[in-house]
């Protein structure tokens, strides 16, 4: 006895480590996953500071090279001709921001600036000798009585004989530059060929250093701060103590800008995926520990009736207690399962009618005029009938009358439309005149496609058509394809729609074909919140086909997308007929 318990320890102590180095296997696997991904994200996040960095500067670069060739500009060897030049640099520095715009001749001396930032001497300067040779010079450094951080651009100005008789240079306040990205992004820096910090989101990192073969920073005239450098899975992670906007543990990546003449480098806080790498180990290593509990229970269980069978009723008892305890949970949560149900059921149910809305909301500027014109001649035909009745014209009062009376009819139409579609339908399904509801959903959707030029081509059958379905979901999910189709297509010339109605023996097929761009990706077509639309637009997100495919198969049927042989996308809808038989 002695002995088997001792045996038992030891192997409860050998599972519990190895839970521990399971865990830790686990741990170090989810956090090089993690790594991987934040390193995506940051990689990307550096692309975007540098090329929002490179644009930006490239817009002063390009100023130099337009206005240095401005007639103003030339001749300004005469005295007399420098205070218009003083005067036009003015206004361009005050229209695009820049710091400063001087004209210097090929001695380096500065015969008009817009501010006198620059300084009255160029000649030593490395951009305005590169200015000399005929390209395109660029700098940087700190200029003007504050230290300001600037950078510099210099286009040569060519005399008629091809010669560099001066040089245009205009200067970037690189505060105004950095101004509408700070803070916006994680610690995103950029260090120039000396090894100097020279633009960042973080202030506190500004002119900080870097000494050769050194691998982090060191601050101006400071001592070195706290920091160490180690790899993960081919990541490279800084250990750092640098203040509270900066991480104390960071994924760092650098990115070259041979543009500008920077390197840009990002930190990225590495918590999160320590965090999701510890929760992923410790819920591994709590389902082990779970059955370890359960597997060791039942073999001391079992060891215990082997060796008290006189406790086996009692035993049974407890079990029997258990299995009770079990059943009253399991039905409980049959119970629950039910409500979710019930629950997901009114989700779609609202997901369906939020649909619905969102369609009318993108038809309501079109119904409104749709309404308002009818209104605007009602009230018109009102008054020729008050005077036409005034003037003793009986017969031509009651024309307009009738035209009233038209006029309407015709709102009466539209509003009926407009109810049935917006109605929360919870009728069973049943008999539905197919070609009454495409008209339905072509009328709706009327004031839209006549508002965006697009042609619709739909000749409805003389006859009634019967499906099986459900009125006004069957209408959304035609309204839903329209509008799919007119959005698909703006922007475009030559838009049109055409829908066609085909018998296809026990079902009936609905094509509606677009002369759109097609579709991208049609296998993706119908999943939720797939879109190729801009994203932040207002056309939605991604649902109208998703809902359309789900209301399609409710009613038995199917919905395919794909691209037409001539161009554009066609969707068809199958549906079953109605009989009698199904219906009983």
């Amino acid at each position: 006895m002695s002995f088997a318990r001792v045996s038992h320890r030891w192997i409860a102590l050998a599972f519990v480590l190895g839970v521990a180095l399971l865990g830790a296997g686990i741990w170090r696997y989810g956090y090089l996953q993690a790594l991987g991904q934040l390193a995506q994200r940051a990689d990307a996040d550096l692309a975007l500071a540098s090329d929002r960095l490179a644009t930006q500067l490239q817009v002063y670069q390009e100023l130099a090279a337009l206005t240095v060739d401005r007639p103003a500009l030339t001749g300004l060897g005469d005295p007399a001709r420098r205070p218009a030049a003083r005067a036009l640099l003015q206004a361009v520095a005050d229209k695009t921001g820049a710091l400063d715009i001087a004209y210097a001749d090929a001695s380096g001396r500065v015969l008009a600036a817009a501010r006198g930032i620059v300084g009255g001497d160029l000649g030593d300067a490395g951009y305005f000798r590169r200015a000399m040779q005929g390209a395109l010079g660029s700098g940087h450094g700190l200029a003007g009585p504050q230290g300001r951080r600037v950078y510099y651009y210099a286009a040569p100005a060519f005399a008629a004989g091809g010669a560099v008789r001066g040089a245009l240079v205009v200067v970037a306040d690189v505060e105004d530059v950095e101004r509408s990205w700070r803070g916006s992004l994680p610690a995103v820096f950029f260090i120039d060929a000396r090894h100097e910090v020279f633009i960042a989101n973080r202030t506190e990192l500004l002119f900080w250093r870097r000494a050769p073969g050194q691998a982090g920073l060191t601050p101006v005239g400071g001592d070195a701060q706290p920091f160490s450098t180690g790899r993960a899975g081919g990541h490279e992670i800084w250990r750092l103590d640098w203040g509270q906007y900066l991480p104390r543990r960071a994924l760092h990546l650098v990115r070259d800008l041979p543009v500008v003449g920077l390197t840009g480098e990002i930190l990225v806080d590495v918590a999160p995926a320590r965090r999701l790498a510890g929760l992923q180990a410790a819920t591994v290593a709590a389902i082990c520990l779970a059955f370890g509990a359960v597997l060791f229970l039942v073999t001391e269980r079992r060891r215990a009736l082997a060796e008290a069978n006189a406790k086996l009723e009692a035993r049974v008892a407890n079990r029997t207690r258990e299995l009770s305890q079990a059943n009253v949970m399991l039905r409980r949560e049959v119970v629950e399962r039910e409500e979710a149900e019930a629950a997901l059921k009114r989700a779609q149910a609202d997901l369906v009618q939020a649909g619905k809305l969102s369609a009318l909301g993108q038809m309501s500027a079109g119904i409104s005029h749709e309404l308002n014109q009818p209104l605007m001649a009602i009230r018109q035909f009102a008054d020729n009938g008050a005077a036409f009745v005034a003037r003793g014209r009986p017969e031509k009062a009651g024309e307009n009358l009738s035209r009233i009376a038209e006029m309407a009819a015709r709102m009466a139409r539209i509003i009926r439309n407009l109810r049935a579609f917006a109605r929360n339908e919870s009728e069973p399904m049943g008999k539905v005149d197919l070609v009454q509801v495409i008209g339905s959903a072509v009328e709706l959707t009327e004031a839209r496609l006549r508002a965006d030029a697009v042609q619709l081509a739909w000749e409805a059958p003389a006859a009634p058509l019967y499906v099986w379905g459900g009125e006004v979901r069957l209408a959304q999910v035609f309204v839903n394809l329209i509008n799919n189709a007119a959005d698909a297509m703006a922007g475009r010339a030559g838009k049109r729609i055409v829908i066609a109605v085909a018998d296809a023996g026990g079902r009936l097929v609905v094509s509606l074909r677009d002369s759109g761009p097609g579709i991208a990706d049609p296998d993706k077509i119908f999943e939720p919140f797939y879109s190729t639309k801009e994203i932040g637009g207002d056309e939605g997100m991604g649902l109208g086909l998703s809902i359309s495919y789900g209301l399609v198969q409710s009613f038995g049927g199917n919905i395919r997308g794909a691209n037409a042989a001539g161009g554009g996308a066609v969707f068809t809808v199958e549906l079953d007929r109605w009989t009698q038989e199904r219906a009983a």
